[in-house]
């Protein structure tokens, strides 16, 4: 066991009860899995003057990016890259990823996604998991707006523990594409292009590339709708993000904020605490909703707070709290173990003074 230490002016458990006029920070390790201290502060810890450097909280509003025909990497590292892709018809050709699994969230639209395995067709916020190396193409009906998640690890589900196997979402509602031949036809050729190690391969056939009439195994693209999940929820404690774990990566988890219930205990914080997340930068993508916790953030902007410097509620949010007895949100969160970097397209649509936002005090929730 564990040995825990308490000094000084202390609540009895953490994320309730928190002395009046002090703010609680949680100091932990590896994410919310490893060992953590809550400290009690007389000031909010994101309550700076001036923050400059390689730990600035980071705004981009993904909107602004040219990514009608092409997706987009905004933010990356070796093991994750994040695109943005506005698609409004299918490519001509085929592609297959050899450098990673690939995670499409559908922001918007509709349509279908050609495989090996079959068609899937997709709506609005869901998730398609394309294992490495399987042969598709996206087949939007219209305009359609992709989140597109590209990780050198397979995508797998949590280990969900005491919770059961049903919980967060039950296995039976993962959709699975039912095997369809698509036919060639005599004289056409057909392109299949492979990305490896960022770099493409054309290859040309005579016969359609999605011939298959059968597979059978464990290795498949699958859908989840994000509607589906249920979250898990403590009405007497708030819980770290972790809980809303949807999907696991290598050196990398991705969680699904839904729509949920705050804290109904009048000792209970009902916004997320401050944490300094230390091991993890944390990546926030905002689908739809009223995202109590930010202010000035809109659908389709993604926030991303290096590990190393304090984030938490704005002001706002934290003064109005208790004022919330449901939280009405669609958001995919990524946290990363390895620092993330922009990419020049990232640079591009940066809002340099969200840092700032921490500073003003605001009605945000009051409504």
């Amino acid at each position: 066991m564990k040995i825990h230490l308490r000094k000084g002016m202390t609540p009895r458990q953490g994320h309730t009860n928190i002395p009046e006029g002090k703010y609680e920070d949680e100091h932990g390790r590896d994410g919310f899995f490893g060992r953590v201290s809550h400290l009690y502060h007389e000031n909010p810890p994101t309550n700076w003057k001036v923050i400059e450097g390689e730990c600035v909280p980071r705004a981009l509003d993904t909107r602004k990016l040219t990514d009608e025909h092409n997706p987009v990497c905004f933010l990356m590292n070796d093991d994750i890259k994040f695109h943005s892709w506005r698609p409004t018809r299918a490519y001509p050709w085929y592609y297959r990823n050899a450098d990673g699994d690939l995670l499409y969230f559908v922001h918007r639209g509709n349509g279908i996604v050609e495989s090996d395995y079959g068609p899937l067709a997709y709506e609005k916020g869901d998730y398609i998991v394309v294992p490495k190396g399987t042969t598709h193409r996206v087949v939007p009906s219209g305009p359609s707006k992709f989140l597109m998640i590209e990780g050198k690890g397979e995508f797998e589900p949590p280990t969900k523990g005491i919770l059961g196997h049903y919980a967060i979402y039950d296995p039976a509602l993962i959709e699975i594409p039912e095997p369809k031949a698509m036919d060639g036809e005599e004289g056409q050729e057909y392109e299949v292009r492979v990305k490896r190690n960022g770099r493409w391969t054309r290859i040309v056939y005579e016969f359609h590339p999605l011939d298959v009439v059968g597979w059978k195994g464990d290795l498949f693209m699958y859908k989840l709708k994000m509607r589906d999940i249920k979250p898990v929820m403590s009405h007497r404690v708030h819980l770290p993000p972790s809980v809303h774990t949807t999907f696991v990566n290598r050196n990398f988890v991705v969680c699904s904020f839904v729509p949920r219930p705050t804290e109904s205990d009048p000792a209970a914080q009902r916004v997320p605490f401050w944490h300094r997340n230390i091991d993890y930068d944390e990546v926030i993508f905002y689908h739809e909703g009223n995202f109590f916790s930010r202010e000035g953030i809109d659908v389709e902007m993604v926030t991303w707070h290096p590990y190393g410097v304090h984030h938490g509620p704005h002001p706002g949010a934290h003064e109005h709290q208790f004022e919330k007895e449901f939280l009405e949100e669609y958001a995919v969160m990524v946290d990363t173990r390895n620092p993330l970097q922009l990419t020049e397209e990232g640079r591009n649509i940066e809002w340099l003074e969200y840092w700032k936002t921490w500073q003003i005090k605001s009605n945000l929730g009051s409504s």
